[in-house]
């Protein structure tokens, strides 16, 4: 089958006094029939070439399937005089949300059934749940179109009843006031989806009688709406890349004025949490770059100049986050790329870490809504441990593991290695890499590698288990994590040091990890695979054009890779809350920077490496075209007609791809066999 070929409509754009003249932009028409057309005829175009392997593709999605227990459930946690857990029931996809009154041997009350929800929608999504502080009332939010636009609909847990006023097109994010009543909820604007408005809600009204509260008029910001841990109150958190603002309100008191916590001063980040009396705030006041904790009384003056400092900024140590309990304070540390959990008591008499002996992984704060207990819920994997739960008694220092993910079909922990080594960066950087195989796998160059990254927003990307994984891991693969900067696995620096006029160090990290992997035995360049997705799939679009040579095949996932464009159209989702990450193409010296990398104004006559890319019809956060126009004009410019170029757009969803338990298996299945066939690694 003949590969498609997108028409062209020269599209002349103009700044800066410079002409960039864009072929497919024409693909941006989402209403066009012949945009429809052609993104069909590609994904016909990819059964056509991948159709010698459906025979790996299901015995794939059949590994993946059969390592899941299907009669599962999540460790219950105990708020307000209830247990809470989701569980899942053989054979289907969505979960089912319960509780239990009083003790886990109290009888269940189902709460939701979302496999019922979902029935008679392409895709279905719960975003946010919320109880009201009586019991009887539940408010949940839900997305079926695939592009994080919701309806919040409301449930009386007493009789079962589903009322029938619901909030359409709406964020999902949502707190309740303590009367029971009145519900706090965030909108987005219709066209760019940037959250900006928080309104309320009075049980049992019409939404067009809902008041507006709060309008965010500044587009590099965005609204989140959430109740304190000691449930007083209400916060509205305006967060842009560099600066935060936060306004409160008495849970008690829901028509009662807002007040802000501490007035917006850019580059000031902070957030708050409120228990046993006082505000805590994670801040980065005072050149604290990698934060620091301090405490304020609850009084009706909490600015800045009354902040009393807790925990001091450490230039070695990130402070990722932190819980507070009656008796400890704990602390969610970053240190040399890992994380480290702190908990130390009120009266500084206790201060230890919890002990974590693997060489790479992941360990996190869990849900921990009560304040008056010792017991720490927190998570950890790794890249051969599954996710466990564990409870850790602050007190005793004893750890109970509550539960360790199940993988089924004879999975032996033993067999695999994990490692943690560091890649030389060209400007002398260490970066990290995390690695995990098979013990019977050589070190020798024989292997074929595929290495992970994404390198964006400040997101770490720490090592963690994927039962999906075993897939290559058991077919010979070595898999690694390169964890270069633009991420703040080395602290708030390395973020910095892989944004805006600093991102080609995001690309050459990556390369630079290649290259050592490379070096030090682990693959070759014929064997070697990268993956991205997102600000990843950025990360491919560039290495792509940079060093095409070192890599047999890549796989973009809902890349962005059409940079320029994209940042200098306001209406798209999300970018004006992205300058401060990018750059401000509006500004030539941001804009030429930005043109020297964008994976899109980048293509090149040259043999690209095999590429699959995908990508949603309804995606909000990468919008179609991108990868469309992308995989357009490769080929029209790839030299080597050996080479795959695949794109693969799913027509019923967005960034995330497939909703359910079991569908989203078809996605990875299909990305694992590009691999597996390139890499000879078929059985």
């Amino acid at each position: 089958m003949q590969a498609p070929i997108a028409k062209t409509i020269p599209q002349v754009l103009e700044i800066h006094g410079h002409q960039r003249t864009d072929h497919y932009y024409w693909l941006n028409q989402r209403e066009n029939p012949e945009v429809l057309a052609y993104l069909k005829a590609e994904n016909a175009y990819l059964e056509a070439v991948m159709a010698p392997t459906a025979t790996l593709q299901n015995r794939l999605f059949d590994e993946m399937k059969g390592r899941i227990k299907e009669e599962d459930q999540s460790v219950p946690y105990f708020y307000n005089g209830y247990h809470y857990y989701s569980r899942y029931e053989a054979g289907r996809e969505y979960p089912l949300y319960c509780r239990k009154p009083g003790t886990l041997a109290a009888a269940e009350q189902l709460l939701l059934d979302v496999n019922q929800l979902a029935q008679g929608h392409a895709y279905y999504q719960v975003g946010e749940i919320g109880v009201s502080d009586d019991n009887q009332w539940l408010a949940y939010s839900a997305d079926t179109q695939s592009r994080r636009i919701y309806t919040i609909y409301f449930k009386n847990l007493l009789t079962g009843e589903t009322l029938p006023t619901a909030i359409a097109d709406v964020t999902g994010n949502l707190a309740w006031a303590a009367n029971n009543q009145t519900l706090f909820y965030t909108k987005q604007d219709p066209e760019t989806l940037r959250p900006y408005q928080v309104w309320r809600h009075q049980l049992g009204t019409p939404p067009g009688a809902d008041a507006l509260v709060y309008q965010e008029d500044d587009e590099t910001f965005h609204l989140q709406v959430g109740r304190s841990k000691s449930r007083q109150y209400v916060f509205i958190t305006a967060d842009s890349t560099l600066t935060s603002e936060v306004h409160y309100l008495p849970a008690t008191e829901p028509t009662g004025a807002w007040r802000v916590f501490q007035p917006r001063q850019r580059g000031h980040e902070y957030s708050v949490e409120h228990a046993g009396g006082h505000f805590y705030i994670r801040t980065n006041l005072n050149e604290a770059t990698n934060f620091k904790l301090m405490q304020v009384a609850d009084q009706p003056i909490t600015t800045a100049q009354h902040w009393q400092d807790l925990i001091a900024h450490r230039p070695e140590v990130f402070l990722e986050g932190f819980d507070v309990f009656t008796d400890f304070l704990v602390l969610e540390e970053r240190h040399e790329g890992l994380v480290r959990l702190r908990a130390r008591r009120w009266d500084g008499t206790d201060d230890h870490y919890l002990h974590f002996e693997e060489p790479t992984y992941t360990a996190g704060l869990g849900h921990n809504p009560e304040f008056a207990t010792a017991q720490l819920r927190y998570g950890y994997t790794s890249l051969t441990t599954p996710s466990s739960t564990f409870d850790y008694d602050l007190a005793t220092r004893q750890t109970t593991l509550l539960k360790q993910q199940p993988v089924l079909g004879g999975f032996d922990q033993t067999q695999y290695v994990s490692e943690r080594l560091y890649a030389p960066a060209r400007d002398g950087a260490r970066v990290p890499v995390s690695l995990v195989r098979r013990r019977d796998t050589p070190v020798d160059g024989t292997a074929p590698l595929l290495l992970y990254a994404y390198g964006s927003y400040g997101i770490s990307l720490d090592a963690y288990f994927s039962s999906n994984r075993l897939s290559l891991l058991d077919r010979g693969f070595v898999y690694a994590i390169a964890h270069i900067r633009g991420g703040q696995e080395l602290g708030r620096p390395w973020y910095e040091s892989g944004k805006l006029r600093q991102k080609m160090n995001t690309f050459s990290d990556y390369i630079d990890c290649a290259e050592h992997l490379v070096a030090q035995r682990y693959t070759q360049p014929g064997r070697l695979f990268g993956m991205g997705g997102s600000a990843g799939g950025l990360l491919m679009g560039a290495v792509a054009n940079l060093r095409p040579d070192l890599f047999c095949g890549l796989v973009a996932q809902v890349p962005f890779v059409d940079v320029v464009t994209t940042m200098l159209d306001d209406s798209v989702p999300l970018t004006t809350g992205e300058y401060d990450e990018w750059g401000n193409p509006n500004q030539k010296p941001d804009y030429d920077y930005m043109l020297s990398y964008s994976p899109y104004d980048n293509v090149a006559r040259q043999a690209y490496p095999h590429l699959l890319v995908t990508t949603g019809l309804h995606d909000s956060q990468v919008q179609y075209w991108e990868p469309a126009k992308w995989v357009a004009k490769l080929r029209t410019h790839q030299t080597d007609p050996t080479r795959r170029l695949l794109l693969k757009t799913n027509l019923e969803a967005g960034h995330g791809g497939a909703s359910g338990r079991f569908a989203p298996l078809r996605e990875i299945a299909l990305e694992y066999a590009f691999l597996l066939e390139l890499a000879g690694r078929l059985a």
